[in-house]
């Protein structure tokens, strides 16, 4: 994968629903994806072996960066979602790797 230019990185965030608007060009510096598995070993396992919950688990994505919000509307409503403490639907949309949802 080649580098990417930092403004073609996007943040967005869900206004309305099925609503994206894009809040900021985006230069990032980490983004971090985790899948873990859920751990279900007790005294009773078989072996004392580890034992993980089939089809359960977590999944989280982190990105730390640096940006300028793109207009005083998409700053509203990353501000509204920050003290509404909403758990808002938000995107990044990095260039020749694909969207993060």
């Amino acid at each position: 994968m080649t580098a990417q230019a930092g403004k073609d990185m996007l943040l967005k965030i869900e206004g309305a629903p099925g609503v994206f608007t894009t809040v900021a060009g985006l230069r990032a510096r980490t983004i971090s994806l985790n899948a873990k598995t859920v751990d279900a070993t007790d005294g009773d396992s078989a072996g004392r072996w580890r034992e993980l919950l089939a089809g359960a688990g977590v999944k989280s994505a982190a990105v730390s960066g640096q940006g300028i919000f793109r207009d005083a509307a998409s700053d509203a409503l990353v501000r509204e979602a920050f003290f509404d403490q909403a758990a808002k639907r938000w995107r990044l949309i990095v260039p020749d790797f694909g969207v993060l949802e």
